[in-house]
Parts: structure tokens; C-alpha cells; sequence
């Protein structure tokens, strides 16, 4: 099991939680809403850092990034199987043929 696997499970395991006693029990309890909120503030500081160019300070912010990008996924009960499981459909498809591809492109 990878360390993305194992944080997937964590997230899981943390929506029934004590809120008072997780983090992420109590971003999850907020709603997904404010999941989504968190999550963009934290690609921000990612896109910032990749402008920036420091290796260490993207990584670090990639690392939040992922984190709450698996909290938001939770708030709206999304597994990361169910994105593996997307991914996995769309292998050997070409990005502009999978876009064309979409209601409404």
C-alpha cells in the first residue's frame, strides 16, 4: 500500500471521527463546502510555489494539495478507487480526444 493509499484510508476512517480530536474530522464536519474552500486555498499556494520555482516549498505544498484534495473528495463520499477507477478508463485515450469527448466541449 502506497503513502497516497494509506492517507486515502485515514481520511476514510477520520469522517466518523471526534471533531475535537482530528483535524480532519473537523474540516469533514464542516461540510464539503468549506473541504472545497481549503483545497483551493491550498492549490493556490501550490501554483504560487511552482512560479516561485522552490522545489521543496511545491513539494511540501503539493503533499497539502493531495491531503485535501482526498478531504474533499470524502466530503462527497468520492474514494480514491473511484478516481483510480476513472483514470484507469480513460488510459490510452488522448487528452484532446477525452476532452472533445465531454457534454458541452
Amino acid at each position: 500500500m502506497t503513502a497516497l493509499h494509506r492517507l486515502a484510508a485515514t481520511v476514510q476512517d477520520r469522517k466518523t471521527a471526534d471533531p475535537d480530536s482530528s483535524w480532519t474530522a473537523k474540516l469533514l464536519a464542516k461540510g464539503p463546502e468549506k473541504c472545497a474552500e481549503k483545497f483551493g486555498e491550498e492549490a493556490v499556494e501550490a501554483i504560487i510555489e511552482a512560479v516561485k520555482g522552490d522545489r521543496a516549498r511545491l513539494t511540501a505544498e503539493a503533499a497539502d494539495v493531495m491531503f485535501h484534495l482526498l478531504v474533499m473528495l470524502a466530503a462527497r463520499d468520492i474514494t480514491l478507487e473511484d478516481v483510480e477507477a476513472e483514470l484507469t478508463r480513460r488510459e490510452g485515450t488522448s487528452g484532446l480526444a477525452e476532452k472533445a469527448a465531454r457534454p458541452g466541449a
